[in-house]
């Protein structure tokens, strides 16, 4: 049985992914899709509007992408203005005034229209403490250029949020363990039942958790988390562009009362080569040539990131700054780019200087005679 949650009411779900109440489960899921590629906190980094659409959207999905959830979804949407009418004076059905900031969480409420019934006892953990996912957490990795267009497996060192080494996360003292709380029966709630509808409040003896601690973990003092130094190995793919955050699911903050771990984003930092640069996936080189090489044309020689050289072929008359491409030696399938630059000695021997006054007047043609001057 699904159990509706208090955001069902505060949030159009079809809005959101911007599909029609009538839409198929295929056009919400081409919908989902398209807004998750463009809101990807991947694609937009440092951009925290960007990055809360994609919860916001993640969310919608998570509800309108199941059969079973989309259905309660819509049922409560249908009872929205007959619950909205609780706030007022003899609003609702019997005139009943209840405001939704009474009665705790909405689940609870409307947990006796969907499945409790009249006097029906609520399932284990109904409005009890709830499982809560644990915190999203950042870290900086700082890596070497080539390591970086590898890839490379490395080891994050983080002081985190963790399960408690000494009681595992149970927040009992070692050789104790939580018991059952007697005034719920471990439940985590009480059921106070009002005729159409059944109340339920979180249990005051154990917080709604349906455990009582007798003996608190002396690390943690019962709550199952402590702060300490913390190793996660972290695979970096081939090709991480600097700035690129990556996604460590479940690799965050521990959840609370069952709930699920958060998630570990890993923001890349890259270092500068000293030959090498980056322009998307090809890689960029500059190599001096000298005026005869460029004048004459000439063979050389390129340094690639594989270590190997390739040799490339200058036509004569090649100018400064012109690029050649040397296919498939970039980045995962990008190319080299050997940027040419031309070299003018600052100092000639008699030989060098006697061969270019000789070339200087076998020339005739000005090259600034387009200029009038």
């Amino acid at each position: 049985m699904v159990e509706p949650e208090r955001e069902w009411f505060e949030k159009n779900y079809y809005e959101i992914l911007g599909v029609p109440e009538t839409a198929s489960a295929k056009e919400i899921t081409k919908a989902y899709r398209k807004l998750a590629r463009q809101l990807h906190p991947d694609a937009n980094p440092d951009d925290p509007r960007a990055e809360e659409r994609f919860k916001e959207v993640s969310a919608a999905y998570e509800v309108l992408g199941n059969e079973e959830k989309r259905k309660a979804y819509d049922e409560v949407r249908r009872l929205g203005p007959m619950a909205g009418g609780f706030g007022r004076p003899g609003g609702g059905p019997g005139g009943f005034n209840v405001r939704f900031e009474d009665v705790g969480d909405l689940g609870d409420l409307l947990g006796g229209i969907f499945g409790r019934g009249r006097g029906g006892r609520s399932r284990r953990g109904a409005g009890a403490a709830r499982p809560q996912r644990g915190a999203d957490l950042e870290a900086d990795l700082h890596l070497d250029f080539e390591d970086a267009v590898k890839g490379v497996t490395t080891t994050l060192h983080l002081t985190s949020d963790a399960p408690c080494g000494t009681c595992g996360g149970s927040g009992a003292k070692p050789g104790t363990t939580p018991r059952a709380c007697a005034t719920c029966g471990g439940s985590g709630v009480l059921d106070d039942n009002q005729g159409l509808f059944s109340f339920s409040r979180p249990c005051p003896s154990c917080g709604g958790s349906g455990t009582v601690i007798d003996e608190p973990c002396p690390t943690c003092r019962g709550s199952g988390i402590e702060r300490r130094p913390r190793e996660v190995k972290v695979r970096i793919p081939a090709g991480v562009k600097d700035g690129q955050r990556i996604r460590l699911k479940g690799r965050g903050a521990p959840g609370r009362n069952g709930g699920p771990p958060g998630d570990l984003y890993v923001r890349v930092h890259v270092g500068e080569h000293p030959i090498f640069s980056r322009r998307g996936d090809d890689l960029v080189v500059t190599v001096p040539v000298t005026f005869a090489e460029a004048a004459l044309g000439a063979r050389i020689r390129v340094p690639t990131l594989e270590g190997e050289p390739v040799t490339i072929r200058i036509p004569p008359g090649t100018r400064p700054g012109r690029t050649f491409r040397v296919r498939g030696r970039g980045i995962g399938g990008g190319d080299l780019l050997v940027v040419v630059d031309v070299v003018v000695p600052d100092k000639l021997n008699d030989a060098q200087r006697a061969a270019i006054e000789a070339f200087a007047e076998a020339t005739t043609d000005s090259p600034r005679a387009h200029l009038g001057v």
